[in-house]
Parts: structure tokens; C-alpha cells; sequence
């Protein structure tokens, strides 16, 4: 099969024939019909996340049907469309599982990370940790919602009741999140990029009540904001753009860091916090809430052996809204 494999010495990811996997005990076989390329994906090539597998083939968001099932394997039939997100596996017994919190899982590996993922023809995942993916979505329009949009989801959740919601960065997973937020009554104040006018007439377009330059004071006191750029000098931004009690939640997987501020900016019981992976749950949720609000994905579709390319306009910032790969 045709895969792109992460090499960490070009920070980059290059095509290589491998051969088709073989489904152990409990997993499936995947032929990928679609995969986003996420920002996680640009961290794990980049080598902001330590230690990945060798020769990894990274992604994530990975839309396929089951083509093979391993020993014990029931949960789907052949023929299924599935989705693997980036919790690829949970050991269940550790102290974060016991209560709820695998996410945190002391044990847990990664899809795309330690994890062979789907940036490649087929792909084998651990049957308990796949999702079925609703009919009204096609694979390429479903793939961005297995990242993206459980991590803005959880993201939201954790962002509390709030009326009116900060957004700093307004790509893949942003423009999900707002759509959700807005179907729920809330008000939405998209930041970007001083000079990012595409983006902002896109945060527009969804039905953000402003947008504008996330280094510009908020044009009103804010109830939450949930940071998806990964810059650690919007957390002091977003601190003073929330009203009192206010919570701002760190959604990438990495920042860089956050410069010092005055403690008076944090005061008045205001909260940061950060977002750590995602739960089974998470994805049952917000799978089921997709099609009711609905959800729309904004997508742009790519060959598999694009994979450069889609990465190096994700690092640019020339992306509205998420690239799938297609093999």
C-alpha cells in the first residue's frame, strides 16, 4: 500500500510502499477513504510532540470501511464506515480510567503518533475506539469531525454556559466550534491574525457577530474564550479580554510559552485551563449532536502524496477551514 511516513530529519513526510496491515486480536483492518490533516499532525512533524513512533504514518481524522477484523472483533461488520480519531487506545484500569477521565490515561497511545495512522491507503485500529460516522455526512465533509470537532466540542463544554464566546484562531476546529456555539444561542467574537481578512470574512460568514485582530482589545467583556492558535502570549490576551469569572481554555495539544503577567489580570476568580485529548464519550456526543445542529465541515480535498503540501499550508496559515487528504 502507498503511506506517508514521518521523516523527522526533513521534518516532513515522505511517500513509501508498505505492506497492508494485519488486524490482531480486537482490531479492524480500514481501507481510508478520506483524512483530515490536523495541527496535531503539524506538531507531531514539526517535533513540538517528543518521541514519536519511528517511521510513523501520522493522521488522525480518519474516515474508512472495514475491509477485515482480527480475533474477537464484533463491534462492526465488514462493510462499516467508521472513523478513528486521535485516542487510539485507553488501558481502562488506571486511576484517570477508573473515573472516568481516559483521556488522561497514564497508559494511553495515539493514532498518528505512536500509532500508525491515516495518511495512508489502509489503516488497522483498535475496534472499541472507533466511532460509526453519521449518514448525512460524506467521508471527505465527516473526516474534520473526528478531531477538530471532538476537541471543540470538549473544548466548549469546559468553556462553560456563557453567553458570549471568544474564538482565537479560526480554522479547522474553530469553525466548528462557532457553528455548535451559535445554534446554541450564544454570541461569537472570532480572532485572528491582524492581517488575516479571509479568515475573519469566513468567521463572519458563519455567523460571528465580529471578528477581528486577536492582538486588538475585545469590543465587549467576554463570558469564556477557548484559545485553538498555539500561542502562549494570547493566554495573557484572552485573561483580559474575559469579564470576571471568566474561564479561558487552552484547546492544542502544545503552546508556546506563555509570557509573565500581572496578577491582576487573572484575579476576579478567572480560570485557565487546558484540554487534553478526548474521551469515548466525547466522540459519541458530539457525533450525535453533528447532524442536529448541522454541523457543516468546510472542506478542500487533496491526493495522499499532497501530504507536503497540505502540512506547509497549515504551518503558513493558508487554510480556511481543513485539508482532507484522499488516497
Amino acid at each position: 500500500m502507498r503511506a506517508m511516513v514521518l521523516d523527522t530529519a526533513r521534518h516532513s513526510v515522505r511517500l513509501e510502499s508498505r505492506a497492508e496491515p494485519t488486524p490482531g486480536p480486537g482490531q479492524v483492518l480500514i481501507r481510508v477513504a478520506a483524512c483530515a490533516v490536523c495541527r496535531t499532525d503539524l506538531h507531531v512533524v514539526d517535533g513540538d510532540l517528543p518521541s514519536p513512533k519511528p517511521g510513523v504514518i501520522p493522521g488522525h481524522e480518519i474516515v474508512g470501511r472495514i475491509v477485515a477484523r482480527g480475533e474477537g472483533a464484533t463491534r462492526y461488520p465488514v462493510g462499516a464506515r467508521v472513523g478513528v480519531p486521535w485516542l487510539g487506545f485507553a488501558c481502562g484500569e488506571c486511576r484517570f480510567c477508573r473515573r472516568g477521565q481516559e483521556n488522561l490515561c497514564d497508559a494511553a497511545r495515539y493514532t498518528g503518533y505512536q500509532i500508525d495512522g491515516g495518511y495512508a491507503e489502509f489503516t488497522v485500529a483498535d475496534e472499541r475506539f472507533c466511532f460509526a460516522i453519521p449518514d448525512t455526512y460524506s467521508d471527505v465533509e465527516a473526516a474534520p469531525l473526528l478531531c477538530a470537532g471532538l476537541i471543540g466540542h470538549r473544548a466548549l463544554r469546559m468553556a462553560g454556559e456563557g453567553k458570549r464566546l471568544g474564538l482565537y484562531g479560526f480554522g479547522a476546529a474553530a469553525h466548528l466550534v462557532a457553528q455548535v456555539a451559535i445554534w446554541e444561542g450564544r454570541e461569537v467574537y472570532a480572532f485572528t491574525r491582524r492581517d488575516d481578512a479571509a479568515s475573519q470574512d469566513f468567521a463572519r460568514g458563519l455567523g460571528c457577530v465580529w471578528a477581528g485582530a486577536s492582538d486588538a482589545p475585545a469590543p465587549v467583556a467576554l463570558d469564556a474564550a477557548i484559545l485553538f492558535a498555539p500561542v502562549g502570549a494570547l493566554v495573557p490576551a484572552a485573561l483580559r479580554a474575559v469579564d470576571k469569572g471568566g474561564i479561558v481554555v487552552c484547546a492544542g495539544i502544545h503552546m508556546s510559552d506563555i509570557p509573565s503577567f500581572p496578577y491582576g489580570i487573572l484575579w476576579e476568580e478567572r480560570i485557565i485551563r487546558s484540554v487534553a485529548n478526548l474521551t469515548r464519550r466525547d466522540g459519541e456526543e458530539f457525533l450525535a449532536l453533528a447532524p442536529r445542529v448541522p454541523v457543516r465541515t468546510s472542506v478542500e480535498s487533496l491526493p495522499l502524496d499532497q501530504a507536503p503540501t497540505a502540512l506547509d499550508r497549515l504551518r503558513r496559515g493558508q487554510v480556511e477551514g481543513a485539508l482532507v487528504l484522499v488516497p
